[in-house]
């Protein structure tokens, strides 16, 4: 790509001001364009060290109102950053629908450094280039505009800028000597940006090379690009609703069950106290070994998931945990990706989240009362499966448990809430409503248990029909995992 740039194009300064001043007035409108019509945009600088990234960002603002975006500029990650899964901060940063969210740098950083290395761990980067690109498609397939820009500039003219910036004091700093170390190794840097500009070089976050060498015609590109791209994204609208379709097995896990599991109550309360206490020890060796653990929580309505999450819970330090529950979004949350107000609460290295209903919510309730289109839902089973893959990739153990009653456990259960004040708040008008769609619901986490399933993400199907039997198999299957887990570092 960066080879076929034309890097001795100029631009005149009256020429570059009649077109800038146009341009400004256009992007104006096509900002107020986005804001009505509710599309997120991300606009993602790269390049070499000089090239210019924070004049092409001022060029760019100069047109917008500062009302509508967000600049944010990326560097290595901090302490608290880099116990998260790698994509966590940008997550917390994507824009809500109709606002820009500017990136100087961002998620290209770590891979490109690790390429430009002496020697680069191939499956490693590779694994992070998955991330970031189904990162991007999910922006996209949720209506975001991605732009992405390189500034190329050729090593004589980083030299050039570097010697003006450091003979003055006032711009002095802005050379370091991590600056002047890719300088010297301006060809590694070189051949790193060629390879990820042609892996993630992609129909939904297409990449923008700029020839950067002058600065004048840098900012005309950024410009021409960004209200080229929103005036293509404004005309063709909303995207097409897909025709993707589940396909349907015959098998069912749930009519498989052995509804009538239990456990008496004395085996119950000699094993509980035993295996709170094992689980606490784990948490200690977790902290320590700095593994993270995602535990999901699904179920129905009534199923018991409390009851399970305070005795999973009973004995751990309360530090090194955390329950994240969910119910409807809010306003702000409806205004990013599903996926967002979900990534915010994932756990540092070290820590345990248990979310109390999750992103599943996407293909269970969403998907049976219609809060979402079939092209949102249907999608969103490979959206999931790629979200877990990136958080299994940051080393966490991931648990989903699914608490499966029968109806007529479920009724004896709303009828006893009804009847008993302090549980009444329990039981509502949308868990009598969803009891009577069950034949829907089945269906759809027949399909979530299939298509979402997997090795570093499985699911366990509790027979909870007995919540003494559902609350000691949910500690057995975390005891277990975390087990297998520090017995693999071991290895």
């Amino acid at each position: 790509m960066l080879e076929k740039l034309d890097m001795e194009a100029k631009s005149g300064r009256a020429a570059f001001r009649a077109e800038r001043d146009a341009l400004e007035i256009r992007l104006g409108a096509l900002q107020r364009g986005a804001f009505q019509a509710g599309v997120p945009v991300v606009i993602l600088f790269e390049g070499f060290d000089a090239a210019g990234k924070g004049n092409a960002i001022s060029s760019l603002l100069r047109a917008l109102d500062p009302r509508g975006f967000r600049v944010w500029v990326t560097k290595p990650r901090t302490e608290d950053e880099a116990l998260r899964p790698f994509l966590w901060r940008f997550w917390n940063r994507i824009p809500a629908r109709g606002r820009f969210a500017i990136f100087d740098g961002a998620w290209y950083m770590e891979p490109a450094e690790a390429l430009a290395g002496g020697k680069p761990d191939r499956e490693s980067v590779a694994r992070r280039l998955a991330d970031i690109r189904s990162f991007e498609r999910q922006l996209a397939d949720d209506g975001a505009l991605v732009i992405k820009f390189f500034l190329h500039i050729s090593k004589k003219e980083q030299k050039k800028r570097f010697e003006r910036l450091s003979a003055d004091p006032a711009t002095a700093w802005r050379v370091t000597k991590e600056d002047r170390r890719r300088h010297r190794n301006y060809a590694r840097y070189l051949a790193a940006a060629e390879e990820l500009l042609k892996e993630s070089d992609d129909p939904w976050a297409k990449w923008t090379p700029v020839a950067a060498n002058d600065r004048r015609h840098t900012a005309l590109t950024v410009l021409r690009t960004v209200a080229g791209a929103l005036e293509g994204r404004l005309a063709a609208g909303a995207a097409a609703a897909g025709k993707a379709q589940i396909p349907r097995e015959k098998a069912s896990v749930l009519k498989s069950l052995n509804m009538k599991r239990s456990i008496a109550r004395g085996e119950y309360d000699a094993s509980l106290e035993r295996k709170q206490k094992t689980l606490r020890r784990l948490e200690h060796r977790i902290f320590m070994e700095r593994i993270p653990v995602v535990i999901v929580f699904e179920g129905w309505d009534a199923a018991g998931k409390g009851g399970c999450i305070k005795r999973l819970t009973r004995r751990l330090d309360p530090r090194g945990y955390e329950v994240a529950p969910f119910s409807a979004p809010t306003p702000e949350e409806k205004s990013r990706h599903y996926l967002w107000r979900f990534w915010r609460e994932m756990p540092k290295a070290g820590h345990i989240t248990i979310f109390d209903r999750s992103w599943y919510g996407r293909v269970l309730v969403e998907r049976v009362e219609g809060f979402c289109s079939r092209d949102e839902w249907t999608r969103a089973y490979r959206e999931i499966v790629e979200m877990e893959q990136s958080l299994a990739d940051a080393g966490a153990v991931i648990l989903k448990f699914w608490l499966h009653i029968s109806q007529a456990e479920q009724l004896r259960r709303f009828r006893d809430r009804e009847g008993t004040p302090d549980k009444r708040w329990k039981i509502t008008e949308e868990d009598w409503r969803n009891r009577r769609r069950r034949r829907e619901y089945e269906s759809a986490v027949e399909d979530m248990v299939r298509l979402t399933g997997a090795p570093h993400a499985p699911w366990t199907i509790v027979e909870a029909d007995s919540k003494l039997y559902a609350r000691i198999k949910v500690l057995d299957a975390t005891i277990a995992a975390i087990g297998r887990r520090l017995k693999e570092r071991r290895a």
